[in-house]
């Protein structure tokens, strides 16, 4: 009888062991992600604030063309105001 139950004592320490050692795996693997998603999150913000960025709009046809001056290319909109018109 005591074989027994020092059987199913070691299995059940195993099986909470390999439990608990994948719970935290998993969860340092998702805050690993969630780090890295931050990074990229927060590349890609200061990246779309630059002015050499182009921003595409949706257009009726379904393909992506620049949208308005106002949101699109910076650099050409500067460059449009003061030159000499050919």
């Amino acid at each position: 009888m005591t074989g027994i139950i020092i059987r199913l004592l070691t299995y059940v320490i195993i099986g909470a062991a390999i439990y608990f050692g994948i719970r935290r795996i998993i969860n340092d693997w998702r805050a690993q992600f969630k780090k890295d998603d931050q990074a990229v999150r927060e590349r890609d913000l200061k990246e779309r604030d630059r002015p050499d960025v182009v921003e595409l709009k949706k257009d009726q046809d379904g393909v992506f063309r620049p949208g308005d001056m106002k949101s699109g290319n910076k650099t050409e909109e500067k460059s449009d105001k003061g030159g000499p018109k050919d």
